[in-house]
């Protein structure tokens, strides 16, 4: 196992994840929130479905699972990358990338909501107040600013992410199907969802823009595509423990890009409410998870395709998932 090779592969995934909300902002010059979710899915579900044919997976699953793949396509996919869109519309797409951190939190928590674990650890209960003290940071009621439908939007969608993954942890990992074919099908089944909205908006006319065009398209096959190829070889070779520092990566290259590329503003509170959030995101981690799969190689399902299996289910998930 080259560490070198997978630290590489690390950094690139960090940059494709974090660039995401650069991208996001930019194809929303040419393209609604809507139009920008529907073709990133159905780039990235093409990139996928390529994935597992090369690789020779069958694109079945039980069908008692197909319900749960679509739930998973909804909150994990076709909902919060819409609610992205329609947050950046007004948001800088640093901070839709400081807020998406908030996602393995809200994780954790809807875990515990929807009866998924046990109680918290006074560990994990102090990383859920740091964390969102952070996002309280970020906001900064006290100041007299208010959120703005934008950053409620931006909210809301790593909030569904954590809806989604626990589902995902609790319906779909451990079943025995290849992590390549459920991916690929949930973007599939996201794909037809986010169909759906497209007539909702009224269909407005893609303004041509070779930039902004670029950027969605980069968008699906890289961001989306490529990104998950990366993560999903980083958490066989690594562990999920391991590939989850991309987590802590991506709003770093988040608000750098959107300070280097769009000119927007750096602010030393929305700093120290990032420093926060990923603060909290450590501080809820198991620590016998952390300790045993660092640099452990995922479990591997019967036909030798390695599938995602963190020893901490919901906050490893939700920052190894590809669907970012």
């Amino acid at each position: 196992m080259n560490h070198r090779t997978s630290h590489l592969r690390l950094g690139v995934l960090a940059l494709l994840w974090g660039a995401s909300f650069l991208l996001i902002k930019l194809a929303l010059t040419a393209m609604s929130p809507a139009q920008v979710a529907f073709t990133r899915i159905a780039l990235g579900a093409a990139v996928l479905v390529a994935l597992c044919a090369v690789r020779g997976l069958r694109m079945r699953l039980d069908r008692r699972l197909l319900p749960h793949v679509v739930v998973a396509g909804f909150f994990a996919s076709a909902l919060p990358w819409v609610l992205l869109g329609i947050g950046e519309r007004t948001v800088d797409s640093g901070l839709a990338g400081a807020v998406n951190a908030t996602t393995p939190l809200w994780t954790l928590l809807f875990g515990y909501v929807l009866g998924a674990r046990g109680g918290f650890s006074p560990r994990m209960l102090g990383g859920l107040a740091v964390g969102f003290g952070g996002v309280l940071l970020i906001l900064a009621p006290w100041q007299g600013a208010s959120a703005g439908t934008g950053v409620l939007a931006c909210l809301a969608a790593a909030a569904s992410y954590g809806v989604g993954y626990v589902h995902i942890g609790r319906k779909l990992t451990g079943t025995g199907a290849p992590a390549p074919v459920l991916a690929a099908l949930q973007l599939v089944a996201a794909a037809g969802l986010a169909a759906v909205v497209l007539p909702l908006e009224g269909l407005p006319a893609v303004r041509f823009d070779a930039v902004a065009l670029l950027a969605v398209a980069v968008l699906g096959v890289f961001g989306t595509g490529v990104g998950f190829a990366l993560n999903y070889r980083l958490i066989a070779d690594e562990g999920a423990t391991v590939a989850s520092t991309v987590t802590y990566l991506m709003p770093v290259v988040s608000v750098l890009l959107g300070w280097l590329v769009l000119g927007e503003r750096l602010s030393w509170r929305v700093l120290l409410g990032i420093a926060l959030v990923l603060a909290g995101v450590a501080l809820t981690r198991n620590r016998t998870a952390r300790d045993g799969a660092a640099g452990a190689p995922a479990d591997r399902v019967p036909d030798g395709a390695p599938r995602v299996a963190p020893a901490h289910p919901y906050t490893d998930l939700a920052t190894n998932h590809p669907m970012k």
